[in-house]
């Protein structure tokens, strides 16, 4: 079966809504087979084709990895498949990739206009340094007159901006060479160590790695599961290979007589309060109900966190460009004055 790419929004609408069938009593099969009609072209024929798939045995995270979803989704689904809550899951799983695609879709959105008008600026500022300034210079040169400060301010940015663009470029360039050839040979649990060190995107991962852990973990224990026997159908995942080698890790130590909460503490990629949750929740016997409760204070943390990023993007790159045009038409209009001065 051949994978064609849905985008991440698609993937997440779709999942959303086979959720909800199965919970009007839906079979899988039936589900996809009416979500089937309301499709055209490729995605419809990749329904068809998982329906063909889910016909000879295959399990439905399988077909989804054969339709090149997004691993997170197919997990949900591969836990949803082991705890046997699947409408549930599923409607958890795509509303929390939906939430997500909202905030990135917001901060592009609010990142767009602000970059368009540096990109404007850039040309502008350019312009002035090669053409209008050097003429400045000249004049003020054979009248004796020094430049003034929005004039230095102007000439300096202009220089340093072709150094900062090229620096920029090297510096992803250098990035792409390392992430090829040398992060991607790294163990999954070494990435991740390396990605949370990040400052504000290794605080977003943190959370998003403690609200998938707990939320199938609370799932997995929902079902009448011990936490040893979760942790295996953790480990059985190979498709989610960060999860499968921490929670081989976490069983490793549990078998060694460590305590959860001591083992999750030692862990960096989940948030700090994340073991006390935990110890909490083991101690007055509703570890389930106590991590589905956090793991929905995580995505509400998660997207305060996104909030406050776009409310200090857009007005941080307004006041830089403000603060360039400004510096542009001061450049230009007082040279002016200091002509007629001159004269």
């Amino acid at each position: 079966m051949r994978k064609r790419k849905w985008p991440l929004k698609e993937q997440a609408e779709f999942l959303k809504k086979a959720g909800e069938l199965l919970q009007r009593g839906y079979h899988m099969s039936e589900a996809i087979e009416s979500l089937s009609f309301q499709l055209h072209g490729t995605r419809k024929q990749d329904l068809v084709d998982c329906m063909a798939l889910l016909k000879t045995g295959v399990p439905f995270h399988k077909a989804l990895e054969e339709m090149g979803f997004n691993k997170e989704l197919s997990g949900y689904v591969f836990f949803a498949e082991k705890h046997g809550n699947v409408a549930e899951a599923v409607l958890e799983g795509s509303n929390a990739l939906l939430n997500r695609d909202r905030d990135a879709r917001k901060l592009m959105k609010l990142m767009y206009y602000p970059l368009l008008l540096l990109a404007f600026t850039s040309i502008l500022l350019f312009f002035v340094q090669n053409s209008l300034l050097p003429r400045f210079s000249l004049l003020f040169d054979s009248m004796g007159l020094e430049e003034n400060l929005f004039t230095f301010i102007v000439s300096a940015f202009g220089q340093a901006l072709p150094i900062v663009m090229g620096g920029a470029a090297a510096a992803i360039f250098a990035g792409f060479i390392l992430q090829q050839f040398w992060f991607k040979s790294l163990p999954p649990l070494a990435q991740r160590k390396l990605l949370i060190r990040v400052p504000f995107a290794g605080n977003l991962l943190r959370i998003l790695h403690t609200h998938y852990f707990s939320i199938q973990l609370c799932y997995l224990l929902s079902g009448g599961l011990s936490v040893f026997e979760a942790l295996s159908f953790f480990v059985e995942n190979k498709e989610q290979e960060f999860y499968s080698d921490t929670a081989s890790l976490i069983k490793e130590q549990l078998a060694g007589g460590e305590r959860l909460e001591t083992i999750l503490a030692s862990l960096p990629f989940f948030e700090r309060e994340f073991p006390w949750v935990v110890r909490h929740g083991q101690e007055n016997g509703r570890l389930g109900e106590e991590l589905r409760l956090y793991s929905k204070n995580c995505l509400a943390k998660l997207e305060g966190k996104v909030e406050k990023i776009t409310r200090a993007i857009q007005p941080v790159m307004f006041l830089v460009i403000a603060l360039l045009v400004v510096c542009i038409y001061m450049a230009i209009l007082l040279p002016m004055f200091h002509m007629l001065d001159g004269i």
